[in-house]
């Protein structure tokens, strides 16, 4: 589902225009700042005070030059897909790349992402690609260890930032958190890369992801080219879905996760090939429906299984 555009006003601007600095560990945690208002190429913006806000990937131009225009001066992704460092660096943006999974947010990554929020220039935009669930998580789980959240507080914002309530092991991960010390947090990494890239089932999934979101986009135009994507071809973008799962069965991960989950990733690999082939004959949009059905009721209870749980 596509998420809703919101225009940023004079508010945000003001709210955005002065830069705090995160409390040390030996503070008492301030009052959580609410939500801030969204800006018009920024989806699902919250922020957790002025220094630190959460949100969507930022696609395009239109978004980075917002993000400029805001103030920003550091971007964190958490998605797993590689960063646009391009776009970022021709406005003087610094992209750092954590990525992490739907299942938690894990002690290591948790550190690495406060002593990024605490030592990068701000304000920190952190995101990850519908910024509903891991962002807003990694978000939450920094502000605790860096103090400018206590738990309970770091859990209703990720609430307001829509995180799903299925996603059971980011919710447990913030709301058991706690805060970080000095020596904790100056022993975390610091070099902060721009890019990590995605490799086996981690990549595969990240590709698995797009094309189910632009197959959500074709679906929605009648099983057509969509106005707004005329690069996409329906067929195509199954057959890239179709191929990914497919691949992600030959990753030594998958089969760590044992016969079950290699099971449920060969039925979703056929039910998505059949979509492909009745793509390919021009089937009705009824019949298209059918197909899409059982792909995503594997990917969701997959997803419920393995990837939403600690």
């Amino acid at each position: 589902m596509r998420s809703s555009r919101w225009v940023v006003g004079s508010v945000a601007a003001a709210l955005l225009a002065t830069l705090v600095s995160c409390a040390s560990p030996d503070e008492a945690p301030p009052t959580p700042a609410p939500a801030a208002e969204h800006a018009h190429a920024l989806h699902n913006v919250h922020r957790v005070n002025d220094q630190l806000i959460s949100g969507a990937v930022p696609a395009g131009d239109a978004a980075f030059d917002e993000l400029a225009h805001l103030g920003v001066r550091t971007i964190i992704s958490v998605d797993g897909a590689t960063p646009d460092v391009a776009r970022a660096t021709a406005r003087g943006l610094r992209y750092v790349h954590i990525p992490i999974t739907y299942a938690e947010v894990t002690e290591s990554e948790r550190l690495e992402l406060a002593r990024a929020v605490r030592d990068l220039p701000g304000p920190i935009y952190l995101h990850c690609h519908h910024g509903k669930h891991r962002g807003p998580a990694a978000a939450a789980a920094a502000a605790v260890a860096l103090r400018l959240l206590v738990p309970a507080d770091a859990v209703e914002f990720m609430k307001r930032a829509g995180t799903a309530p299925s996603y059971e092991g980011l919710y447990e991960c913030v709301a058991t958190a706690h805060a970080a010390t000095q020596i904790e947090l100056d022993a975390a990494p610091s070099d902060f890369p721009a890019a990590r890239e995605a490799q086996g089932l981690v990549a595969a999934m990240v590709e698995v992801d797009e094309a189910f979101e632009h197959l959500n986009d074709i679906r929605a135009a009648g099983w057509s080219v969509p106005r707004d994507h005329p690069d996409l071809v329906p067929a195509a973008v199954a057959g890239s879905l179709t191929d990914n799962l497919r691949l992600s069965a030959d990753d030594p991960l998958s089969r760590e996760h044992g016969e079950e989950f290699l099971a449920r990733l060969a039925e979703a690999t056929h039910a998505a090939s059949e979509l492909e082939e009745a793509l390919v004959r021009g089937a009705e949009p009824d019949e298209l429906d059918a197909r899409f059905e059982p792909v995503q009721a594997s990917c969701t209870d997959c997803h419920a299984r393995w990837r939403d749980r600690r």
